[in-house]
This record gives C-alpha cells, structure tokens and sequence, in this order.
C-alpha cells in the first residue's frame, strides 16, 4: 500500500471514531435522558406521524392544485417512487444500524422523512419531490421496532410492539381533525409551520433525549465492517417463496390482498375530498373513525374471532369484509356509502394479524423469520405497486376533477358527486373495483392454505440475511406487532 493510501485509510478511520462519539460518549454510556426504554420510541413515532396527519387536509388541497388535471395520476406516482424506494432501502439501513447504531439511523429517517414539511409553501412542485425522494429513508418503523427489539425480552416484544403501533395509530386519529380546524380558522400556513415545529422537536428529541439502545459489545469489531450485498438484497426474502407449496399459498393471499390496500391508502382521502365532495372536516373525522373502529377490531374481535372459528376461517373472513369494503367504495355515489365502507372497512384490518399469527402457529421456530420476512418483503414491494396502480388506473378512465372548483359546505358536496356521475356513473371508483376482484383471487387462493401443517423453507442463507451480527430484532416474530393502520411509507 502507498503511503498516500496509508494517510487516506487513517483520515477515514479519525472520521469514524468522530462520528461514533457523536453518538456514544467515552466509555460506551449511551447519551440520552435515562436507559433506552420504548417510551423513547413511542414518542419518536407519535411526534413524527402526528406532524404529517396535521398536513392531511393541505396536502389534499395543495395537490389538487399542482396537478388539476392528472391529480390522482401523480398521486399515485409520487407515492409508488416512494413506496418502492422504501422497499428497495429497508434492509441496507437496517443492516447499516447494524453497525452504527439506531440512534443515528432514527435521526436520519425521521429527518429526511419530515423534511419535505416545510417545502408545501416555499415549492409545491419540490414538496412533492422530495416526498417522492423522501423514500429512501422513509423506514422509521423498521428503525424503531429494532430498537425496542435491543431493549426488550422475547416475552416482552408483543406488548412493546403494541404500544408503538397504538401510538401511531393514535397519532393518526387525533392530527387530521386538529389540522383541519386549524386550517379552518387560521389558514393552512399556520398548521405547515406548527407541523414543522413539531418535526424539529422530534429532531431535537432524538438528538438529546433518545439514549443508543444498541449495546457496543453487540456490534461487530471494526465500525469499518463491510455490508454484504445479500444483508441489503430488498428480494432475499422473495426468492425463496417457492420453496414451499404452502408458503407460495401464503405469499399469494398476501400479495393479491395487499396490493389494492396500499393503492388504496395512497388515494383514498384524495378520493373522498375531491370526488366524493368530504369536506376537510369530514376526512379528517372519517380518518379518526376508522382508525378507532380498526384498533377495536385488531384487538377485541379479532381475538373473539380467533377462538370461535379459527384462524383460517378468520383469514377468510377478513378478506369478505375486504371485498365488500371495496365494491362498496367502487360502486358508492354518496357520501354515505362512504362511511358504511368504512365501517366494514375496520373489520378487514383483520387479515393480517391473523395471517401472521396462522404462520406463527405452523412454522417451526427456526422458520418464523423465513416465512415473516417474505411476507414482510412482499408488502414492501405492493407499497410501491398499489398506489402506482391506482394512480393509472384512475388515470385511464378520466377519473379527474380537472377545473371544477371545490366546495367547502357541510352539505356533503353534492356539486363534486354530481359532476363525477355524468362523467362516470356506473363504477366512480374504477380502481376499487379493481381491488375488489384482487381480493376476491386472494379468497380463492386462502381456501387451500391448510388449517395446520407444518412450514419447511431452507433459511440458512436467510439466518444470515436477516440475523446480521447476532441480532434478535430482524426476524420479527409473527403476531408480535400489529400491523399499522396505515404505512409508514404512506403521507
């Protein structure tokens, strides 16, 4: 090695050590307010989700008017850009949190995820850009569950998971409505610089409050420890789908059942704002309803359902509810339609869990990271697919407000649903349909998935892929977290 090379290796290694006690102080104590506890994440992810449910209403608005003429189109786009850019970075950074620490990647996420905040009024064109951008680092549930993963025991992480999905999904109930009365009464400039504020208390939280919750000895030797491609493959987990008959059945369910769900939390609110003539107010209350609706039936129905009839049974009776939310939302021409879909819509959120719970009860213990880790991978990949599809679905059959204005009553916008069934009157909304008959392949597909059996996926590549440095969080068990109501790569 040359001596330039020499002096470059020790300048990149000074650089290192830098940045390692930014992190970790001397000796290895972990700055922060006390020990790593997962009220430090709650709080990371409640101030993060609820400064992007105040922009719910504007975001609405301010989208409408960048794009009038192809809105669903670029909405769809913009969160598909994101969506897979999400997907495609996932494992890198957790691999890479891996060896710096989850203090500095939950820094990272959350900034760059709220950094497109305070850009809706400077530049709406570079506000939805860098959202678009923005999914690169848009992963901050992954961060935060493995950091609560670092600080907890195996019996322990249900109730961890828990309380972080409950917190965002509180978040989410409560921001919307408070946004949009604010914009009411004060002008949605005022809820962009509140919004913003709370994303740089969120910053500030993180910078002086969050303690690392990786230990150093956990970590590998050298900070300078090479990333292997197969630790930041984002398709690891789906080559091996087809390994296993029953696996594949799984996959399958998820993917056609899936799909539609991410399209549809991409443009739903749109949606009802500019088609079916929702008031601000009226998203914002239809959001905190079927985010309460879905909390009670993730939790009490679900667990009545899972021991009445079974965990198959339940798989299939969620994706019935599904199929009738979204015919309802694809046929529906009032605004009541809407919130009855709605309602049923809750009852779908079922699915998951008990997709995952069916796989934690069939797999072999060596096999639930396998198996969670395709489904988990497959879900990415419909965050990017779902909202695109819609997007040009909604495009190909003109479903666009193009230069009727927008109303503001209370009396459920009969002018905007009105204009929308000249234009469309059999199907307003084409992309629901759709998924509809998405789910309905899903339900055909889940008759065959087996009660009981056991699932056999060789994972030694796998271990390698997921358990990076002997970590426990990777391989998330199934039934451990429930699913959020909506997903972290969703504005």
């Amino acid at each position: 090695m040359t001596q330039a090379g020499k002096k470059k290796k020790r300048a990149v290694n000074r650089s290192i050590m830098l940045a390692k006690k930014i992190i970790i102080k001397d000796g290895g104590t972990p700055q922060g307010i006390g020990s790593p506890s997962v009220y430090h994440a709650v709080i990371v992810i409640f101030l993060e989700f609820f400064a992007w449910g105040l922009l719910t209403a504007p975001t609405l608005v301010v989208l409408h008017e960048t794009f009038p003429k192809h809105t669903f189109l670029m909405n769809g786009l913009i969160q598909g850009v994101k969506g897979l850019l999400s997907f495609l970075s996932a494992p890198l950074i957790g691999a890479l949190s891996d060896v710096w620490g989850r203090k500095s990647f939950l820094l990272l996420t959350v900034f760059f995820t709220c950094a497109p905040i305070p850009l809706m009024k400077i530049s709406p064109w570079w506000y939805f850009a860098v959202i678009s951008v923005s999914g690169v680092f848009a992963v901050t549930f992954s961060v935060v569950f493995a950091y609560v993963a670092d600080i907890t025991q195996e019996h322990e992480r249900s109730m961890a998971y828990g309380l972080v999905s409950a917190t965002f999904a509180g978040s989410l109930v409560t921001s919307p409505a408070i946004g949009a009365y604010l914009g009411r009464a004060y002008g949605d400039s005022l809820v962009v610089v509140l919004a913003t504020a709370i994303a740089l208390l969120d910053i500030c939280f993180i910078l002086v409050a969050v303690p690392e919750s990786l230990p150093e000895k956990m970590r590998p030797a050298s900070w300078g420890a090479p990333i292997s491609w197969e630790q930041a493959d984002p398709f690891a987990s789906l080559k091996k789908v087809g390994q296993d008959s029953i696996v594949l059945l799984i996959c399958i369910t998820v993917f056609l059942s899936y799909l539609p769900e991410a399209g549809q939390y991409s443009s739903f609110f749109l949606y009802l704002r500019q088609i079916m003539g929702f008031s601000s107010e009226s998203v914002a209350a239809f959001i905190a309803v079927l985010g309460i609706l879905s909390i009670i039936a993730q939790t009490v129905v679900l667990s009545l359902l899972m021991r009445s009839i079974g965990n198959k049974n339940t798989i299939l009776l969620g994706l019935g509810f599904q199929i009738l939310q979204l015919a309802w939302y694809g046929f529906g021409s009032e605004p009541w339609m809407m919130w009855a879909a709605g309602a049923v819509a809750a009852m779908s959120s079922i699915t998951f869990p008990a997709v995952s719970a069916l796989v934690s009860r069939t797999a072999d213990a060596d096999q639930q990271g396998v198996v969670q880790g395709m489904i988990t991978g497959i879900r990415g990949l419909c965050n990017g697919l779902g909202p695109a599809l819609y997007g040009f679905i909604f495009y190909i059959f003109h479903v666009e407000l193009n230069e009727l204005p927008m109303p503001e009553s209370s009396s459920g916008g009969s002018v905007v649903a009105q204009y929308h069934l000249q234009q469309n009157s059999i199907i307003p909304g084409p992309p629901f349909l759709f998924g509809a008959c998405s789910v309905l392949l899903a339900l055909l597909v889940a008759l065959f998935i087996p009660e009981h059996t056991n699932l056999n996926v060789r994972s030694s590549n796998w271990k390698k892929h997921c358990g990076s440095h002997g970590h426990p969080h990777s391989p998330q068990a199934p039934g451990e977290a429930k699913e959020p109501l909506l997903q972290d790569t969703n504005v």
